[in-house]
């Protein structure tokens, strides 16, 4: 009966949960027979229920330290829910048995054994633990009789740990007045006697007599021993601790021995790990939050951001981890206060549905910025820790130039941050560093093929390419594939002709045609061209070059928009670096480093988890520019967060810059790679930008603002509306609701704040609300949380601006005309030759990612506002067709900034003694 109805639960569970299923392990020591009996015993019931079982066996050899290990790995695997160590241990090294059982997590010990499951059965708490197998089993026959063990005298003999202890403890809990007897006990006659109940387990055979027992009593014999039979092939037989054949003339029930305890505390043991299991699935059940919020304690004026992250305590990642739902073995922790997470998160929740997804981005910014990523923090502490919503933020890493120019970091700001701030603006976890290392190995290759090639024959590159091993030549699987596209569809090295081997061998790259750079991740003007190979060793061959910032390279594009390992290392094969001389691009896979870049970036792929100022789960992944690249965190940190928070919980992540950068590579370019729909965009404005919009005098970082921005001046808040409009119109032509976001600065009036607001919703926002969250926290945001909600239950009617099949210039066009106003593009003659080339190599159905200042809707920084009217130049066109898109050069873009005269390092400090950072970000 109780294994059918286990195994109907499991049949539930999976149903319920696909790919489910409830797991045990058996962890052995030794080889002793008796023991691999009961093992095989407990693995053929688990196979029957439904039940994942998994015997570990040890050599008994194995030391202490060893069997320790080995359960601290089993107690960290989620898919373990219930763990036994099989006794007794059969090592010939010392080990204290007490010590293992006590290693075995609570929640995991379905035999009951540790000390606490113990300490909690004496204490009565049978709902909070797991009971030892066997009492647990004759508790179950004692039920079967129909006898109510209330208010009855119950006699135990026997108190070891495993049986007699606690089938004392659980009749006791179960209302029964309780006698321990045992070896010492002078009146075990009498004291059976009296027994209603008679639970014995001495283990000595036949001990209790037929004649002691009182008539009508429950006898629940718990006894194996072995006695002589000469009429057994074996010389002997088994019995219990009761003579059965008298008793059962006395007894109302008696358990046979053998077939009666022994399959009852199998089955029980399976019951148990049914029970973790389904505790498990309740514990760690998808968009099921248990979580901890800090609370701020709000101070006036509000003090230095690197102040309030510095003020705050943290919880514990590993914390943060647990409370969102991820599992130990899919969490790294780098410290106790960011972890990287494991992409088997995403395919274990693979058939959870997501939750709602949020984009953030803004109007067209000042150079200062308007706060979208304060917002988005705001936001989600509003959602979560006030309006307790399950909600994840998904944010960039920063990049070390800004963050060491004058822009700062990027962490948010006041009472709304990712913290640690300075963990997060400075290395992180290392993802940045790995994209350089990676990215400078594809230039050093590029250079290294070239000189190669010209000063070798075809016979000496082939000797280095396909080297002779023990007198064997074998390609590799990316020469395998190179062979491949060169149309040679040989594997044995030595059948190439030579003509074959000229072109295996020879890339041929064209030096004027490479488009691959070196990067660095610090802002360093005097890197924007350089000449390279000076030194004597390089035989006069010597190009012009440059160095980019690292969050410009396309493996930082190819990170942001891969999904998995697999994808990111065919993404990084077809990165173009350069054409040869007949004009076919040579791509990294051309190169041989493919493999490579996969081993660099293994961990960089996989998300980095930290938490906000008021405990809500933050994930940073990913850094790549707006104007320079498409300006998004990681898909794959966005599907993990849309698992985990579950179907009504949400996901705001931020796009770079302003609506007509960010937003709309998002959408064109994420989401269209992704194939995830937004329900929400929050635009964030300010005062401070819609004056300037509105003719207001230069906003310069590092400079006080003009008294213009310090004053009430409704005039100039009106008239930059114009580019508030424009943005809503930006993000309605997507078909997804807007809600715009007015974050108030301390200069604002209340007459500008609501006449913002107005204009917003007169321009067709959803809603629009005023935000005080940088001074406030969370508490600030509740009304754009609100309206939030509200709006993700809107109808979203998402759609691309254009089909991908439309030709390179009219895909341009269509941005320059509907999203940033121009009447239309002009295409100077290297951008006209690159369209022609791209189209010729295949690459023309690539999505586009327009390289275009921040601080206009259009090529020109200087004109703010809404300009229409104006003709878009398009310089140049680049492929990054690894990452999956073609990037036109608009006006005089750069993409290696250069260091201000006071940049951010100067007020940047360590104190030696703590250990802290102090200064600004």
């Amino acid at each position: 009966q109780v294994r059918d109805r286990l195994k109907q639960q499991v049949v539930e569970m999976t149903e319920k949960f696909p790919g489910f299923r409830p797991g045990l392990a058996i962890l052995q020591v030794g080889n002793r027979d008796d023991s691999n009996l009961y093992i095989n015993m407990k693995l053929k019931a688990a196979a029957e229920i439904g039940i994942s079982a998994n015997h570990i066996k040890l050599p008994n050899t194995a030391t202490e330290a060893d069997v320790l290990k080995c359960i601290a790995s089993l107690n960290a695997d989620p898919a373990v829910h219930g763990f036994i160590v099989q006794l007794p241990l059969d090592s010939n090294k010392p080990i204290n048995t007490e010590k293992i059982t006590n290693a075995v997590a609570p929640e995991k010990d379905v035999d009951g054994l540790s000390s606490i499951n113990a300490g909690k059965l004496s204490r009565g708490d049978l709902g909070d633990c797991f009971i030892p197998c066997t009492p647990k089993g004759c508790m179950e026959l004692i039920r079967q009789t129909g006898v109510q063990v209330a208010g009855k005298r119950a006699v135990v003999i026997g108190r070891s740990k495993i049986v007699g202890a606690p089938m004392h403890d659980l009749l006791l809990w179960n209302n029964a007045t309780v006698t321990t007897c045992h070896s010492k006990t002078s009146t075990l006659a009498e004291e059976v006697g009296k027994a209603d109940i008679l639970v014995v387990a001495a283990g000595r055979a036949e001990m209790v007599k037929g004649e002691w027992i009182k008539p009508g009593a429950i006898v629940i014999d718990c006894g194996i021993n072995h006695v002589p039979d000469s009429t057994k092939a074996s010389g002997k037989r088994v019995v219990g601790d009761v003579a059965y054949s008298s008793a059962k003339e006395k007894a109302s029930f008696i358990t046979p021995v053998p077939g009666g305890v022994g399959p009852m505390t199998v089955a029980m043991l399976m019951q148990s790990t049914v029970e973790s299991a389904q505790r498990f699935l309740e514990k760690f059940q998808p968009g099921k939050w248990t979580i901890q919020y800090n609370q701020l304690s709000l101070k006036m004026p509000v003090p230095s951001d690197i102040e309030i992250s510095q003020s705050c305590m943290p919880k514990p990642i590993d914390q943060v981890a647990k409370e969102v739902g991820l599992f130990p073995d899919e969490v790294e922790l780098y410290g106790q206060t960011k972890a990287k997470v494991q992409l088997s998160a995403l395919k274990r929740l693979q058939s959870q549905p997501d939750g709602k997804y949020v984009v953030v981005t803004g109007i067209t910014p000042t150079p200062l910025g308007e706060g979208k990523s304060t917002t988005t923090v705001g936001l989600v502490q509003a959602l979560g820790a006030h309006l307790h919503q399950n909600v994840f933020a998904c944010v960039r890493q920063p990049s070390q130039g800004p963050t060491f120019g004058i822009k700062g970091g990027a962490a948010g700001g006041g009472y709304c941050q990712v913290v640690p701030m300075e963990e997060f603006n400075l290395h992180l976890t290392g993802d940045i560093h790995a994209i350089t290392a990676a990215n400078n190995l594809v230039a050093a290759a590029i250079d290294a093929r070239i000189f190669h090639e010209l000063t070798q024959s075809d016979q000496a590159l082939f000797n280095r390419l396909v080297p002779s091993v023990n007198g064997v030549r074998k390609f590799s699987d990316i020469q395998i594939r190179r062979l491949q596209k060169l149309g040679i569809n040989k594997t044995d090295p030595m059948a190439l002709t030579k003509e074959e081997v000229n072109a295996f061998v020879r890339l041929d790259i064209d030096p004027g045609t490479i488009t691959w750079q070196r990067v660095l991740d610090t802002n360093d003007r005097f890197l924007r061209k350089i000449t390279i190979g000076q030194s004597v060793t390089e035989k006069g061959f010597s190009r012009t070059a440059q160095f980019d910032i690292t969050v410009s390279s396309e493996i930082m594009a190819v990170l942001a928009l891969a999904d998995g390992l697999d994808d990111m290392k065919k993404r990084f094969g077809r990165m173009v670096v350069a054409c040869s001389k007949k004009g076919q691009p040579v791509t990294a896979d051309d190169l041989g480093v493919t493999g490579a870049l996969a081993v660099l970036m293994k961990d960089a792929i996989k998300p980095n988890l930290m938490q906000t100022l008021e405990g809500t789960p933050v994930f940073v992944h990913a850094g790549p520019f707006a104007n320079i690249a498409h300006g998004n965190s990681s898909v794959l940190a966005d599907k993990i967060a849309l698992k985990l928070v579950g179907k009504d919980g949400f996901v705001v992540t931020e796009a770079g810059f302003g609506a007509d950068i960010g937003m709309e590579k998002f959408f064109n370019i994420k989401c269209r790679y992704s194939g995830l729909r937004p329900h929400v965009v929050v635009l964030v404005a300010t005062v401070r930008a819609l004056k300037m919009h509105g003719g207001g005098p230069a906003v310069t970082a590092g400079v006080p603002l003009p008294k213009e921005y310090t004053e009430e001046n409704l005039q100039l808040v009106a008239k930059g509306c114009s580019n508030l409009n424009k943005q809503i119109q930006n993000a309605r032509m997507f078909g997804v609701p807007v809600v715009v976001a007015v974050n108030a600065f301390k200069t604002d009036t209340k007459a500008e704040l609501a006449l913002v607001v107005q204009h917003a919703k007169e321009a067709g926002a959803f809603d629009a609300v005023e935000c005080t969250h940088w001074a406030e926290g969370g508490k600030g945001a509740l009304a754009l949380a609100r309206a939030v909600q509200r709006a993700s239950q809107a109808p979203s009617n998402f759609r691309f601006l254009y089909n991908v099949e439309l030709p390179i210039v009219d895909k341009i066009r269509l941005i320059a005309q509907q999203v940033y106003g121009a009447r239309d593009i002009e295409l100077l003659p290297e951008a006209q030759e690159k369209v022609a080339l791209y189209t010729r190599q295949g690459f023309g159905n690539l999505p586009i990612c327009m390289a275009k200042t921040h601080l206009s809707l259009s090529h020109d920084p200087e004109q703010k506002g809404a300009p229409t009217g104006f003709v878009l130049p398009i310089r140049d066109i680049r492929a990054s067709v690894g990452a999956g898109f073609l990037y036109p050069l608009v006006g005089t873009m750069s993409t290696m900034p250069g260091l201000p005269t006071r940049p951010c390092f100067y007020d940047i400090d360590l104190d030696p003694v703590s250990g802290e950072v102090n200064g600004l970000f």
